[in-house]
């Protein structure tokens, strides 16, 4: 049986909230051309799951990862307005 990898999993291994998360697969997955296999994994009304090493837990890593740098980058700007 292969391995899978939930979103829950993830996203306490980089550390961001689930909720975000899902917001940013969505919006990942919703765009064919740049996440091909992402879009294809999605189904809707279902827990976010990949195959560990798929080429759609790759894709949603990057997702998720340019989403947390992105998130980290906001927040400091904020802390530069105070």
């Amino acid at each position: 049986m292969s391995d899978i990898i939930t979103l829950k999993a993830l996203c306490e291994e980089l550390k961001i909230d689930p909720r975000d998360a899902r917001e940013r697969l969505r919006a990942a997955a919703s765009d064919a051309k740049t996440n091909p296999e992402l879009a294809k994994a999605r189904k809707p009304r279902t827990p976010w799951h990949w195959v560990k090493g798929s080429a759609a837990e790759k894709q949603a890593r990057q997702a998720l990862s340019n989403s947390a740098q992105v998130a980290e980058g906001q927040g400091k700007k904020e802390k530069m307005k105070q």
